[in-house]
C-alpha cells in the first residue's frame, strides 16, 4: 500500500517498516559501542553508509566505486581492531530472551553458583562483594579493577576473594552470567541514615545501588552474614543459603507464574532483581 511519494519515488507501509528495522539496529548497536573505543569507528561506518546512500541516489559512479571501496576496508579494519567489543556484542546477543528460553536452565545455573559462592564465602568468613550490574552503564567502575570475562562460578569468585590473593580487595561486576571485573572501588554512601556499625563494604554496596540501578551482594567478613542491597538500601541483611536462593527463584520465576506475557517479564536476572526489590518497597 502506498503512502506517499517524494518525486519519482514511492514510499510503502513496508519501506516504513524497513527503515524502522534499519534504525532500530543501528540504534542497538550505537547502545552496546557508547562508551567504548569502537564508538568513533562505528560513527565513521555510519557516516560511510549514509554517504552512499546519497551518491547512488545522485548518480555520482565514481564517488560510488570510492565509497565502496572505502567501506570494505573500513570494515575489514573495524572486525580487527575491535575484537574485544565484538565478542562483548555476541555475549550480550546470547542473553536475549529468545536464546535464555533454548537455554533457560542457565539462568538457574548462576543462581545455584552465586548462592553456592555467597554461602561459601560466609563459612570460611570471606568478605565478599558482588555487584550484580542493571541497564545503567558502570564502565567507569569496570575500568578501577581487573578484566575477568569469565562464565559465573561459585569456586571462581570465592578463590577471588580469597585473602592472600591480590583481587580480594574490591568488587566483583558481573553483567548476565559473566563475571567482568574483580577488584574493582565502588563508591561509598555518605547518607546520615547509615548504620554506624556498618562497615566498609556494605557502605561500598549502598553507595554503588545509590548511583546505579546495581544490586550488591555483600558478606561480612567479621560475621559472616550476607545482605543484598539495592536502591541505597538493604532488602536483607542475615540471608542464609536456602532463603538466598529461593528469593532469587522467585525473583526469577514470579511474572511466568502468575501467568503475565513474556513481554511483562523482565529479560535477565538483573531486570528481575531490579523489578522485585521495586515491588518489595511499595
Amino acid at each position: 500500500m502506498e503512502l506517499f511519494r517524494i518525486g519519482f519515488l514511492r514510499f510503502t507501509i513496508i519501506d516504513m517498516f524497513d527503515i524502522l528495522a534499519v534504525f532500530t539496529v543501528f540504534y542497538q548497536l550505537y547502545l552496546i559501542m557508547k562508551g567504548t573505543r569502537a564508538s568513533q569507528m562505528f560513527a565513521g561506518l555510519i557516516l560511510i553508509f549514509v554517504a552512499s546512500f546519497l551518491v547512488q541516489f545522485l548518480g555520482m559512479q565514481g564517488m560510488t566505486w570510492l565509497i565502496q571501496s572505502v567501506a570494505t576496508v573500513w570494515v575489514i579494519a573495524f572486525v580487527i581492531v575491535f575484537q574485544p567489543e565484538l565478542r562483548r556484542l555476541l555475549v550480550q546477543l546470547g542473553q536475549t530472551r529468545l536464546v535464555r528460553a533454548i537455554v533457560k536452565e542457565r539462568g538457574t545455573s548462576t543462581i545455584d553458583e552465586l548462592v553456592r559462592s555467597a554461602v561459601m564465602l560466609a563459612q570460611k568468613r570471606y568478605g565478599g562483594l558482588i555487584v550484580l550490574q542493571g541497564e545503567t552503564g558502570i564502565r567507569g567502575i569496570i575500568e578501577t579493577g581487573v578484566n575477568i570475562g569469565a562464565d559465573v562460578t561459585a569456586d571462581l569468585i570465592v578463590s577471588i576473594f580469597f585473602p592472600r590473593t591480590p583481587l580480594h580487595d574490591g568488587a566483583v561486576i558481573i553483567r548476565g552470567d559473566i563475571i567482568q571485573a574483580a577488584k574493582c572501588i565502588l563508591p561509598l554512601s555518605d547518607s546520615p541514615a547509615i548504620d554506624p556499625t556498618m562497615g566498609t563494604r556494605h557502605r561500598a554496596a549502598l553507595g554503588m545501588t545509590e548511583e546505579a540501578d546495581a544490586t550488591v551482594i555483600v558478606v561480612s567478613e567479621e560475621t559472616g552474614k550476607i545482605s543484598l542491597a539495592r536502591e541505597g538500601a538493604f532488602l536483607g541483611r542475615d540471608y542464609d543459603g536456602e532463603r538466598l536462593k529461593n528469593q532469587l527463584q522467585k525473583i526469577l520465576f514470579e511474572k511466568a507464574e502468575n501467568g503475565e506475557t513474556e513481554k511483562a517479564k523482565p529479560a535477565t536476572l538483573i531486570d528481575k532483581l531490579l523489578a522485585q526489590g521495586k515491588t518489595q518497597t511499595k
